[in-house]
Order: C-alpha cells, then structure tokens, then sequence
C-alpha cells in the first residue's frame, strides 16, 4: 500500500514540475515577445472615438511604414501635426484619390466606397466635403471622430496636403487593453479590406495572450497537482519495518 502511493505521490510531483517548467516557459515566453513586438500608449484625445477613447490604454504593434495598409490605425509623429504622437486611422495611401462623400454619406478611395462599421451610426464618413491626391510615400488619415478630429482633412491648405510619410510611423494600434471595461481586440477596418492592396491581417497578439494564459493556468494546476503529492506521501501509511520499529 504504502509502494503504491509513493509511486503515485513521485508521478504527482514529477506532473507537477513538468506542468510548472512547461507553464513558466508559456508565461515569460508571452510577456517578452509583448515586451519585444508590442508598444503601450496612452490615448490622450478622443478623436478617435468610438473605437479608442480618451484615456483609454492601447498596444500597438511595431512596425514601420512599409508595412502599412488602408485601416490601420497607426501611431505616428510629424512636425506638421504638433510635438506629441498621434492616433488615426489610415484610409488612404501612395497614389489613391480619397473625397467624401457620396451619395450615400461613404468615404470613397478612388471612386469606390468604403463602409466603415465603427464610425459614429448618426454621422457621415465627414461633415465637410473634400477631395485630396495622395503623394506616393505618403498617407492620408483621419479620425475615427470626424466632427471632431484634427487629421489630414484639417492640413490640406498646409504644404504636403495633409498627408504623413510612411516612414513616420511606428505602430499599428491592435486592441485596448484599458480599462477593463474596453478589453478586446480593434474592430476590422471594414470595408478598406475589399480595396487592391487588401487590409492588414490580425498580429501575434492574440496567440501572445492565450500562451500567456495557458502558461498562467498550467503553473496554478502544477502547484496544486505538488500539493495533492505531498499531502498523500505525507498520509501513505508507514512502511513494514517502520512499524516493527527495527528500521535504521
């Protein structure tokens, strides 16, 4: 009885260990590759709500301009846009047209309409008409709020039209990880994913945080498997010799 549990209190340990190794790698492996591919930032205006908010704490992934598409919405820093970085939605690149609106109060890329799902219902894509070229190397963005946004709409008397080159950005903002309340991924850029050139895909953040969890849910179920060890070799009734009382 007593070779029994010892057997099973050495397996429980032995699960035990694996389960914590396995969990440790998981969790630190997680939070270096967020430390490595992911940069926070604080929202400071709300001219891009509903989709970020003032105050609200974003990641953004690290990227450079090249890798921009139409949707993202990127952090960037220009001198013609102030001193601070920036928070807007890419909606048009190198070579597009891009006016508002048409007749059914959609932005248009190059004469085709773009639905965009997380803009305000009660508004159009813009309040104002407008229609700008954009320099090849460069990107035209706008505010997710576009009755109270400063964005390229705001810079287009200003020398370079208001637009951003590429290599002025830095991030790609993935999800909201502040507060609780507005946890989750960005919403999909809509209708920009229908244009030549497609839309950017999800990043590695999401297989980031269920490796993290995982590993945080392995080292909890280790630490209770090394308990559950230790209490039955504790309780595994002694052995024969030990009873007699002739062990050395």
């Amino acid at each position: 009885m007593g070779t029994v549990a010892g057997r099973g209190g050495r397996a429980g340990r032995v699960l035990s260990g694996l389960a914590v190794g396995v969990g440790c790698v998981l969790l630190l492996g997680g939070f270096v590759l967020a430390a490595v591919l992911y940069q926070p930032y604080t929202v400071p205006t709300g001219s891009m709500a509903p989709s970020v908010a003032s105050g609200d704490r974003v990641l953004a992934e690290r990227i450079d301009g090249g890798d921009v598409r139409r949707g993202d919405v990127v952090v960037f820093r220009d001198a013609a846009w102030g001193e601070a970085l920036m928070l807007k939605r890419v909606v048009g690149v190198g070579g597009d047209t891009v006016a508002c609106c048409a007749e059914d109060g959609l932005l248009t890329v190059n004469g085709t309409p773009v639905e965009e799902p997380y803009l305000d219902e009660e508004y159009a894509a813009a309040p104002v008409r407008f229609e700008a070229a954009v320099p090849e190397g460069e990107l035209f963005l706008l505010g997710d709020d576009r009755t109270d946004s400063l964005d390229s709409r705001s810079l287009l008397d200003e020398a370079g039209a208001g637009t951003v080159p590429r290599d002025a950005v830095s991030g790609r903002v993935e999800a909201t990880v502040w507060p609780p309340d507005r946890f989750g991924l960005l919403a999909a850029p809509g209708g920009f994913g229908d244009l030549p050139g497609g839309a950017s895909g999800s990043g590695p953040l999401r297989p980031i945080f269920w490796a993290t969890t995982s590993g945080a849910l392995l080292i909890v179920v280790g630490a209770v498997l090394g308990r559950s060890a230790r209490r039955r070799a504790g309780t595994a009734p002694p052995r024969r010799a030990d009873a007699a009382g002739d062990a050395q």
